[in-house]
């Protein structure tokens, strides 16, 4: 009765919430929906990394390289399909080139994974610099512009796609075969679950979501070049955000991403030239004393008062 009583609650407030964001724009101030839509931004690109990289332990250092080509798709295709049919591409795109990094990649495992698929991106940024500079014989691309309130919406719809994409895996067996790679590979692959196949497939259906999210926002900075669309702090915040919220709960990266994304707007307005320095202390302080986020310590305070 607990347990339902809980899930109804949680239920009512999620729908709320989605409820408030959707008529946030017709009540609030022009510039709420542009701040609120980096946030969304952030919170897509922390569930998606942590629909993965949370159950299998697996740390992936890629969310920038995967929303860089959501944008560069954009910025090549954006002149001549539908805005909507680019979004889509985008995401396409990165889950396959997601596959193809997961098929290369995902056979190497700790700090030699971490360590390939950062280097990925810098690979990725080094090549697309150099394609532009010597191929195409530009800096950067000028991105077609979409208004704010439509790029809005769009993150707002493609949160909601990732978190109950992400809620149905946690809910399925295909939520128990990931945390079963992550306690127990060996194991796992022991009793029959083809480690590699999932591992693949859910690496890279994490990429879809990423590149959606690049497509989209590349309409809102109107011009890009690799240094923007594949900057390397896109590849901690993520992480950072997943870590503060709580990896082990679907609740936790997406409050870790709300919230460390509005720390970071006023850190970067009010301190800019200690911006990364206050970010690199708290991240050291996230993990010596909330080994397990908000949601960990949250539960903690719960058990001490009953």
């Amino acid at each position: 009765m607990d347990h339902s009583t809980g899930l109804l609650k949680k239920g009512v407030f999620s729908s709320l919430l989605v409820l408030f964001l959707a008529t946030l724009p017709f009540y609030m101030p022009p510039y709420t929906p542009l701040a609120v839509t980096s946030i969304l931004m952030y919170v897509v690109l922390t569930v998606s990394w942590a629909m993965f990289c949370g159950p299998t332990r697996y740390m992936s250092l890629a969310t920038a390289t995967f929303f860089g080509v959501g944008m560069y798709t954009s910025a090549v295709l954006g002149e001549r399909l539908p805005f909507p049919v680019v979004v889509l591409c985008g995401s396409l795109v990165s889950f396959l080139i997601g596959l193809l990094t997961g098929y290369i990649c995902l056979r190497l495992r700790g700090f030699y994974f971490a360590i390939f698929t950062f280097g990925l991106n810098e690979l990725v940024r080094n090549f697309v610099l150099w394609w532009e500079g010597r191929v195409a014989h530009t800096v950067g691309r000028w991105v077609v512009l979409v208004d704010s309130l439509t790029i809005y919406y769009y993150m707002l719809a493609i949160v909601l796609l990732t978190v109950l994409v992400t809620y149905f895996i946690n809910r399925s067996r295909y939520g128990l075969i990931l945390l079963s790679i992550g306690e127990a590979e060996e194991a796992a692959a022991h009793i029959g679950i083809n480690v590699t196949r999932y591992r693949i497939l859910f690496f890279a259906l994490s990429c879809f979501f990423m590149g959606m999210a690049g497509a989209v926002m590349a309409t809102k900075w109107a011009y890009i070049d690799p240094r923007i669309a594949f900057n390397p702090v896109l590849n901690f915040t993520p992480v950072l955000m997943a870590l503060f919220g709580g990896v082990g709960n679907m609740y936790g990266p997406i409050l870790g991403a709300g919230i460390l994304t509005l720390a970071s707007e006023i850190l970067l307005s009010r301190f800019p030239y200690y911006y990364m320095l206050l970010y690199g202390i708290l991240f050291i302080v996230i993990i010596s004393f909330l080994p397990d986020g908000l949601v960990g310590l949250t539960r903690r305070w719960r058990k001490a008062s009953s």
